[in-house]
């Protein structure tokens, strides 16, 4: 009766040392999914502390054929802080697009652990998602291609840094990929309008 006594406590102490031990197992993954998430959070947040309307110039192209032109951009907190929308439109126009002059709409969004970048193109006809990147000095968010729904017919957009400069300063460095997977770049360098 003893021994059966003796086995009981050991299997009973076996059984509360797995337990302990694959909770501390799970108090790890956990973690580290937080360490994941905040720093996709700590992105968001920098890219949210742009919200406003924004004026500069947008170099594209490089060489002799290199291409500049004023531009504004707005970038406004919604859905609730969920998301962040980004407008880029040429300046001197008009905001219509009931006249077919449709400009390119990016959203950005936390989705799991990932910084999302889903950009609605004018010129490719097509929605493009990246992932985003806090630089390790966190001056700048880059956005590395996942994948794109719509096609590639016309190209699509493959690559996005925002550097932030101060708060009223930064550019944006887009990457669009053409059919034949020629990239082409643009730069804009934007200050706050006031």
């Amino acid at each position: 009766m003893k021994a059966i006594s003796t086995l009981s406590c050991v299997v009973m102490l076996c059984a509360a040392s797995v337990a302990l031990a694959q909770s501390e197992m799970r108090k790890a993954d956990g973690q580290k999914a937080d360490a994941q998430e905040s720093t996709a959070q700590m992105a968001f947040a920098r890219m949210k502390a742009l919200a406003g309307n924004w004026k500069g110039t947008a170099a594209m192209g490089a060489g002799p054929g290199a291409m500049s032109a004023p531009v504004r951009v707005s970038m406004r907190v919604t859905s609730g802080g969920d998301a962040l929308l980004h407008e880029m439109v040429p300046e001197g126009r008009k905001v219509d697009p009931s006249n077919g002059d449709d400009d390119p709409l990016t959203m950005m969004y936390i989705d799991g652990d990932r910084l999302m970048l889903t950009h609605y193109c004018d010129s490719g006809k097509n929605r493009p998602r990246m992932v985003g990147t806090l630089s390790p000095d966190g001056k700048s968010v880059e956005f590395d291609f996942l994948d794109v729904s719509g096609g590639t017919k016309y190209g699509h957009m493959h690559h996005a840094v925002f550097t932030i400069i101060d708060a009223d300063h930064h550019t944006e460095d887009w990457t669009y990929m053409s059919p034949e997977n020629k990239a082409d770049h643009a730069h804009i360098d934007l200050v706050r309008a006031k």
